[in-house]
């Protein structure tokens, strides 16, 4: 243990194996860390999380019908104007706002994962397990009491026969 590294004889060095076939595997193996990953600057929504939201076009938001139309020049000019400013303001505000905001959502996703994964998972599952017990309890319970109760009530009922005379 001189190396600073933990280890045990027949285990070996964890950080470094001692079986050479077993230290060829690791080398092969490409290690994917989500904190390294190259993203993509091309398709920046590959999930497709915002099509039906921020596809907003100039003829989304303003449109001219048949027998209103303005100048050919205004149309044109108006169009460039709306695309033009959304592009460059977007830009602006990502700028400004684009890593305060992501570290913000970056803190808030962390939180709720520890949340998820140290608090709400062992709950649920503490919950499963304490009421798979009372479960099994009710179970008993119903099946003893309220079976026969229920057999006896239907077998009485089971001998009433219904019919329907039309007098005149």
């Amino acid at each position: 243990m001189s190396s600073g590294t933990w280890s045990c004889s027949w285990l070996g060095n964890i950080y470094k194996p001692h079986n050479k076939s077993m230290a060829e595997e690791l080398n092969e193996k490409t290690m994917h860390d989500v904190h390294t990953k190259e993203i993509d600057l091309v398709s920046r929504d590959p999930k497709r999380l915002n099509d039906d939201v921020v596809k907003i076009d100039f003829e989304d938001v303003i449109a001219e019908p048949d027998g209103t139309h303005s100048f050919d020049g205004i149309w044109k000019a108006s169009f460039t104007t709306f695309t033009v400013t959304k592009y460059w303001f977007y830009r602006l505000l990502s700028a400004i706002f684009g890593i305060p905001l992501a570290l913000i959502w970056g803190i808030y996703f962390a939180i709720l994962s520890f949340l998820h994964i140290w608090a709400v998972v062992p709950c649920i599952r503490s919950y499963l397990i304490e009421i798979q017990c009372i479960s099994r309890v009710y179970s008993i319970c119903i099946h003893t009491f309220c079976d026969p109760l229920f057999e006896a009530i239907g077998k009485m009922f089971s001998t009433i026969r219904a019919t329907v005379r039309k007098e005149i």
